[in-house]
C-alpha cells in the first residue's frame, strides 16, 4: 500500500514551513517511523536538508516541468517503503508560473489537486489575532479541488495570543484542524545567501539544528493528529525511475561537491536505471574526471564562490580539457556552464581563467537576477539529442554574461511560451547553458 502523503504549505515564503518540515521529518525518523519526503518545485537546496533529516533521498515534484508520467513515478518513488510522505511546498500555496488558465503552473496547490494530498497550512501569526482566521478561511475556500485539513500558527507571542487566534479559527473556520502554535525561535533561523539557504553540507551544526527543530515540533504540535490527516496519492505511476533525460554516455563522470551540488537525485537515478555508470569527482579537491569516461556532467552550484581555487586546480581543468580532446561529451549547467567558459569574474571583479572550452565570459560582480521556468528546444543535433528534442527546466542565477560567442545550444521560452531568444553554447562535443534541465517536453 502506498504511503499516505501530506503537503506542508504556507501563504507566503518566509512563514517557517521549511524549519517545521525538517523538525517533523527528524522527529518521525527518530521515533522509528519510515518517513519519505518531497519538495514542490525545482529547488535544489531544501531537498538536501530533507535527506539529512529523514535519512532518505528527497525528490522534487514539479507539475509544470515534469510530464505526468514522470511526476507520478517520482511521487511513487518518494513514497516507496515509507509509512508517511511529507511534501514541503514552494513559496505561497497558490504561487506558480504565469501560464494560460487550465495549465499546470508548478504551484503547491496544483500538486495538491493532482495528488489529493491534504494540505497543512503554516501561517505566520505575528501581528494578527482574529485576522488570522480570515487568512485561513480565504485560503481554505479559494479552490474547491484542494483540501486544507490542518493549520499551524508560527511565531506566536504567548497564551493570550494563542487563545485569540484559536477562538477566531473555531468560530469562522471550524472544519480546519488546529494542530498547534510555534513560538518565535531566532536560534532556528536558517542562514541564506544569493541562491537561497546555505547548503546543508556547509553547516557544521546541521545535526544539532535538526534535533532542535524536532524538539520544537514535539513540544508544540499535535504530531499524531497531523499524521492522521495524510492520505494516499491519486497519481498513477510505479516506483521505477522515469526516463527524464537520456544519459550523456555509458561511463559518466559527475562533478560533486559544495561548488557543484545542484544535481537532482531523480536525474542521476534515471541515468543509472538506463544503464549508465556514474563516477563522482570533486573539482574543489582538484580531482579530474575518470580517464575512461565518455561523458562529463558539471551541474550547477556555487563555483563563483570558489573561482580562485578552481582556477588554480590544474588537475581538474586539465582533466576537462583532456576529456574534451579525446571526444568525451562535456555538458555544464549554470555554474558548470560558467566553468566551461573562458573566464569568471568574482564578486570583487577579479577575473579567473576557467576551462576555456566554450566562448563564455561571465561576471558575478555585475549581478542581475535571472529566474523562471524555461522551455528549451535544441537549435541543432548535438550532445543532448536532435533538433526536434525539447526540454523543460528552470533558470536561477545572478551572473551576467559578458561574452557568449559561438553556436547557440537552445532556443528558449518562458513558462507561458513567450520566446526569450537563444541560450547556451555548443562547440562540438562540449555544451552548456544556464538552464537546469528537469525533464523532456
Amino acid at each position: 500500500m502506498p504511503a499516505r502523503g501530506i503537503i506542508i504549505a504556507a501563504p507566503a515564503s518566509g512563514s517557517g514551513k521549511t524549519t517545521l518540515t525538517l523538525g517533523l521529518l527528524r522527529l518521525l525518523a527518530r521515533d522509528g517511523v519510515a518517513v519519505g519526503s518531497a519538495k514542490v518545485g525545482p529547488d535544489y537546496i531544501d531537498p538536501a536538508f530533507h535527506a539529512a533529516a529523514s535519512g532518505r533521498p528527497c525528490y522534487n515534484l514539479d507539475s509544470w516541468a515534469m510530464r505526468p508520467a514522470s511526476l507520478g513515478a517520482l511521487a511513487a518513488r518518494a513514497a516507496r517503503n515509507a509509512e508517511i510522505l511529507v511534501c514541503e511546498g514552494v513559496m505561497g500555496l497558490f504561487d506558480g508560473a504565469f501560464v494560460p488558465a487550465g495549465q499546470p503552473d508548478g504551484s503547491s496547490a496544483d500538486l495538491a489537486a493532482m495528488t489529493g494530498w491534504p494540505v497543512v497550512l503554516v501561517i505566520d501569526g505575528r501581528g494578527m489575532t482574529g485576522s488570522a482566521a480570515a487568512v485561513l478561511s480565504g485560503f481554505a475556500r479559494l479552490r474547491p479541488d484542494i483540501r486544507i485539513k490542518g493549520v499551524i500558527f508560527n511565531r506566536v507571542a504567548g497564551e493570550r495570543h494563542k487563545a485569540a487566534i484559536a477562538n477566531a479559527c473555531a468560530r469562522y473556520c471550524p472544519e480546519v484542524r488546529l494542530l498547534g502554535f510555534l513560538p518565535a525561535q531566532t536560534s532556528l533561523a536558517m542562514p541564506s545567501r544569493h541562491l537561497g539557504l546555505v547548503q546543508a553540507a556547509e553547516r557544521a551544526d546541521l545535526q544539532d539544528f535538526l534535533d532542535a527543530a524536532a524538539i520544537l515540533v514535539a513540544e508544540h504540535l499535535d504530531v499524531g493528529a497531523l499524521v492522521e490527516l495524510a492520505e494516499p496519492s491519486r497519481l498513477g505511476g510505479g516506483g521505477s525511475s522515469p526516463a527524464l533525460i537520456a544519459p550523456l554516455g555509458q561511463c559518466m563522470a559527475v562533478a560533486s561537491d559544495t561548488a557543484f551540488a545542484f544535481a537532482y537525485p531523480a536525474l542521476l537515478e534515471s541515468w543509472r536505471a538506463a544503464g549508465a555508470e556514474l563516477s563522482l569527482f570533486s573539482p574543489l579537491a582538484d580531482e579530474c574526471p575518470a580517464p575512461d569516461c565518455d561523458a562529463v556532467y558539471l551541474p550547477g552550484g556555487y563555483p563563483e564562490l570558489h573561482a580562485g581555487l578552481l582556477a588554480g586546480n590544474d588537475g581538474f581543468l586539465g582533466g576537462l580539457r583532456r576529456a574534451a580532446q579525446r571526444g568525451a561529451i562535456l555538458y555544464g549547467e549554470c555554474g558548470g556552464y560558467m566553468v566551461l567558459g573562458r573566464g569568471l569574474e568574482d564578486a570583487e571583479g577579479k577575473r579567473h581563467a576557467m576551462a576555456g572550452l566554450l566562448g563564455l565570459e561571465t561576471s558575478f560582480a555585475r549581478r542581475r537576477l535571472h529566474l523562471g521556468y524555461r522551455r528549451a528546444a535544441l537549435c541543432a543535433d548535438g550532445v543532448l539529442g536532435t533538433a526536434k528534442d525539447g526540454f523543460r527546466g528552470h533558470e536561477f542565477h545572478y551572473a551576467s554574461i559578458l561574452a557568449e560567442e559561438g553556436a547557440p545550444l537552445f532556443a528558449i521560452a518562458d513558462a507561458g511560451g513567450t520566446p526569450l531568444g537563444i541560450a547556451g553554447l555548443v562547440a562540438g562535443n562540449v555544451a552548456g547553458s544556464f538552464v537546469h534541465l528537469i525533464d523532456r517536453s
